[in-house]
């Protein structure tokens, strides 16, 4: 286990990430905010907002550590409780302008769990996934075709594993909805103790992210809108932020281990609505979107 080669790569994705959004884009540059963490580590959060194409992006590096792990890291290792850790990631959103152009969310992070005297506990944890506004067949295919070439070459039953982890964890609730179209995450994942091919794994999900996104953007972010479609797309972005703010896990633990808030909310849209029992209208694209859209389903036909 070599965290210090995690790091350095993390550091790295950040760089390729916001270079490719800003290249497809036409954008322009990000605002560099290098901060520091009173209880150990720190990070660099690149922020771009109010733009022609993207509205509001961030892509997060941050490498931080503890005296003891936060309750939504050790949720699901309860006897880890009480050890030291030292944790990093980079975590993506984008929100583009045009509503016909998906909201997007990556992350990739590492924890190392220690105490004297014992092994340490290592695992990677992240996924992407998309949340359109107007769906589009060839944009979900496409998404999800290339999900399952991240996960090919680390067995058959990845893709579809993580992919159905993926429709249950970005489910809302108290909706009873779907936050998306999904695509992959996974957590407490160490490859069965071998860490060159969970750190393998970890990097193919990075590297096929921007794969992934990148092309939809460029096809749909010129695409004519109106105020009809603004107004769905603010109400859409309603249900983003109340998974963020009630289930996330990256945010649950960035704000119990008193990470920086504002990096840790920099997920959030820039605009959003709520209305009243909404109900689009039958035969509609917007009804369309959650009878059909937001159902998960089998996109890749494998």
């Amino acid at each position: 286990m070599d965290y210090r080669q995690v790091e350095t790569w993390m550091r790295e994705l950040q760089t390729h990430i916001s270079d490719g959004l800003s290249e497809t884009s036409g954008d322009g540059q990000w605002r560099n905010d290098e901060w520091k963490r009173p209880e150990g580590g720190g990070g660099l959060t690149l922020v771009m907002e109010n733009r022609l194409v993207i509205e509001k992006a961030a892509v997060n590096f941050s490498a931080v550590s503890g005296e003891s792990l936060p309750a939504a890291a050790s949720a699901a290792r309860p006897a880890l409780g009480g050890r030291s850790f030292r944790a990093t990631g980079v975590s993506v959103i984008v929100h583009p302008r045009n509503p016909y152009a998906p909201t997007s969310h990556f992350n990739v992070r590492f924890f190392c769990a220690e105490k004297p005297g014992a092994a340490p506990v290592w695992w990677f944890g992240g996924g992407f996934d998309l949340t359109p506004y107007y769906g589009f067949d060839e944009d979900c295919v496409y998404w999800h075709q290339t999900a399952r070439d991240a996960c090919k070459r680390f067995g058959d039953d990845v893709y579809p594993r993580f992919k159905r982890w993926c429709d249950e964890y970005f489910f809302i609730k108290h909706r009873n909805e779907a936050r998306g179209i999904g695509g992959l995450f996974f957590d407490d994942y160490d490859a069965g103790g071998n860490f060159a091919r969970a750190f393998a794994f970890a990097k193919s999900i990075g590297e096929h992210y921007p794969k992934a996104y990148l092309p939809i953007v460029e096809k749909r972010m010129h695409t004519p809108w109106g105020q009809r479609e603004r107004n769905f797309q603010l109400y859409r972005r309603g249900r983003y932020v109340e998974f963020n703010l009630v289930y996330d896990r990256g945010t649950l633990f960035g704000l119990q281990s008193r990470g920086r808030t504002e990096s840790i909310l920099a997920s959030m849209p820039p605009c959003a609505q709520w209305r009243y029992d909404y109900q689009a209208e039958p035969g509609t694209p917007e009804a369309r979107l959650a009878e059909y859209f937001l159902k998960p389903r089998n996109w890749t036909g494998g």
